[in-house]
């Protein structure tokens, strides 16, 4: 394991400057980072521990509810605002990983977690988003759990997240503090897709940090659930996830926004095929026209095939769940 300088700040403008030449690298609950550090991904001149900074506050206001990015995912999942009025939020952080990892993890970290592709993780295959330009092993011997969404020619590797999920179909804010001042961005927005340039990930500028993640607060009566099928009941990444969010009215859909996980290579959503389900009762047609729109451009391998009846089938499920609520 290389020897490498670390450094402390104790306010978010201290962590800015010991980003700002470039070779720092943010750490804070650890659990993705010290994990590449040990598989012998290049590590940067330093790295830059954000524990002490004052971010691990959730402050609730009538509009939104504001969570700290060093706030643990337990205590974002164990909040009892969160759990009744954010019920998919609370479930993706509790389908994920172990309570002693929960427990370290924090929610920037989260949403900021690198792929768990395994040619990505070991170093000795070829890898776009790790070295760019080497080539996409992957794509020449694909697994059961790479992406069949956002795709291309030089990556298909699943983002990792259930958090991200969840707050996207939540319509999150990301809240970021840059050197030349503070900027808010969607979490819609905020993921890149791969492209020709799978090293880029996400829309986070140089030298800057996730200070906070804001979640609008509807006062409609509106329901949520997280539907995680993985290969295992515990401590495994998502096969196919659905997080789902809605509102009736008169056994009609009155609002509706999805989003998936465990298929693409960022959380997945689309407008337009929700759109299909306005005005509509849960039958089955109109389920399978909103499953028809969303997973449209999925571009499968024989590997891969078996996500789009397997992602159809928990959206079914999901829904299901709350048209009984």
């Amino acid at each position: 394991m290389t020897c490498v300088e670390w450094t402390h700040p104790s306010t978010v403008a201290q962590a800015i400057e010991a980003l700002a030449d470039g070779h720092g690298q943010a750490v804070a609950g650890g659990t993705t980072v010290l994990d590449l550090l040990k598989l012998g991904h290049e590590t940067p001149k330093r790295y830059v521990d954000l524990g002490r900074l004052p971010l691990r506050d959730i402050t609730v206001t009538q509009n939104s509810v504001s969570i700290g990015a060093l706030a643990s995912n337990s205590q974002v999942a164990n909040s009892e605002l969160l759990r009744t009025e954010f019920t998919a939020i609370s479930e993706s952080i509790l389908a994920g990983a172990s309570q002693q990892i929960r427990n370290a993890a924090t929610v920037a970290g989260n949403i900021m977690q690198a792929t768990r592709c395994p040619y990505f993780r070991t170093v000795d295959w070829a890898c776009n988003k790790r070295q760019p330009g080497s080539g996409c092993e992957a794509l020449r011997a694909a697994g059961p759990g790479h992406a069949i969404l956002g795709t291309s020619d030089h990556c298909i590797a699943v983002h990792p997240s259930d958090f991200a999920v969840a707050l996207l179909a939540f319509d999150a804010i990301v809240h970021i503090q840059t050197p030349s001042g503070r900027t808010s961005l969607p979490l819609a927005e905020f993921y890149l897709l791969p492209g020709e340039t799978p090293q880029r990930e996400n829309r986070l500028p140089p030298a800057s940090l996730i200070v906070a993640l804001e979640i609008p607060r509807k006062m409609e009566a509106r329901r949520s659930a997280y539907l995680k099928l993985r290969g295992r009941a515990s401590y495994e990444f998502a096969a196919a996830s659905v997080a789902a969010v809605l509102t009736f009215k008169e056994s009609r859909v009155a609002k509706v926004s999805m989003a998936l996980g465990g298929v693409a290579t960022a959380p997945w959503r689309k407008p337009e095929a929700e759109a299909l389900l306005i005005g509509k009762q849960l039958d089955r047609d109109p389920i399978d026209r909103f499953c028809d729109e969303l997973l449209a451009d999925a571009r499968t391998l024989p590997e891969t095939a078996h996500k789009l009846p397997l992602v159809r089938g928990a959206i079914r499920h999901v829904l299901a769940r709350l048209a009984e609520q």
